[in-house]
């Protein structure tokens, strides 16, 4: 972002911003940032000094030592640090009045990401957390073709790389589709299944659950860190029609039964592409209107507790078995 904007605050000037973290992900916030006009990228915090001052050279921004040196510089952040520092960095963020935008998962355990709730509404500040997939285009145009779904099916597996693997797959992968069906069905866990394997690290590579919820509807979610190769597709299925989310393709597939005029049953299906705006620019802008509007966040500290809930029940489950 450019130094003209520098300066300009309030309910007509661009919002200022600083990341957290500026590694493979941080680093598209903070290119997003400085070509979002609503945003004025101040600066980028970054372990790395290296790191840090070529991406602040790249984005016309200062290059901070420290996270705690925004304060008093920047309305709002992106946190985009390694999932054990999430809550320590969110909180004192949150603590300084300053809006969050929390990768997700939101915390390491759900205690913390219950006490960044708290402190959030304290403080009346916006907590957004990151899940993304919400934002992607496939989603927002096939999710209205849906109603009652009343079985659900979720893939997302990926080669393995280093990066994430830090935490277990149910937190690094799943938890993406976990947020989404819940924020489908907006209803409660009544059972989970689940089993998991350590194939090339200390935590879960393969994770599969089965959760069934009150609404009668059962979600089955497949997480793989060690596939030959990308799939990210969710299937929804209701009486009389379902639909086909590829996430990376960007497509959803709706099919409808009919009856056809001799008594005979078919099944019609039409193909709409979404308009594959970037996913991360939509959340982005997403967060700056939330904090412009002090308005609630589509994803909110509540909705990223409620996919931690169920990502540690399903946790638990892969390490002792049977239904919880």
């Amino acid at each position: 972002m450019s130094h003209e904007k520098r300066g300009e605050r309030g309910a007509m000037g661009p919002i200022r911003v600083g990341v957290i973290g500026v590694g493979s992900l941080g680093q598209h916030h903070a290119r997003l940032y400085a070509d979002i006009p609503e945003a004025d990228l101040v600066a980028v915090v970054d372990t790395d000094d290296g790191r840090a001052h070529a991406i602040a050279a790249k984005h016309r921004c200062r290059a901070l030592a420290h996270f705690q040196d925004l304060f008093g510089q920047v309305d709002a952040v992106s946190i985009a640090v390694p999932t054990p520092l999430h809550h320590r960095i969110a909180r004192k963020c949150l603590e300084g009045g300053v809006h969050v935008l929390v990768e997700k998962p939101m915390t390491a355990t759900l205690e913390d990401a219950q006490d960044l709730v708290e402190i959030a509404e304290a403080q009346k500040v916006i907590l957004q957390v990151g899940h993304i997939e919400r934002f992607n285009s496939a989603l927002r145009a096939g999710l209205g073709a849906i109603k009652g779904p009343r079985l659900i099916e979720c893939r997302r597996w990926a080669p393995f790389t280093p990066r994430g693997a830090d935490v277990d797959v149910v937190l690094d992968l799943m938890i993406h589709d976990l947020d989404i069906v819940m924020s489908v069905l907006g209803s409660e866990v009544q059972t989970v299944e689940a089993q998991g394997v350590s194939l090339v690290s200390s935590t879960t590579d393969v994770a599969h659950a089965r959760v069934l919820f009150d609404t009668g509807c059962t979600a089955i979610f497949s997480a793989s860190r060690v596939a030959e190769a990308k799939v990210r597709e969710l299937r929804f299925y209701e009486p009389e029609s379902f639909l086909v989310v590829d996430l990376l393709e960007q497509t959803a597939r709706i099919g409808r039964r009919i009856i056809g005029p001799e008594g005979d049953t078919k099944i019609i299906a039409e193909l709409i592409r979404g308009d594959r705006q970037e996913a991360l620019k939509l959340e982005l802008q997403a967060f700056l209107e939330s904090v412009r509007q002090r308005t609630p966040p589509l994803v909110s500290g509540n909705d990223g507790v409620a996919a931690l809930r169920l990502a540690e029940r399903i946790m638990a489950q892969i390490k002792r078995g049977g239904v919880a």
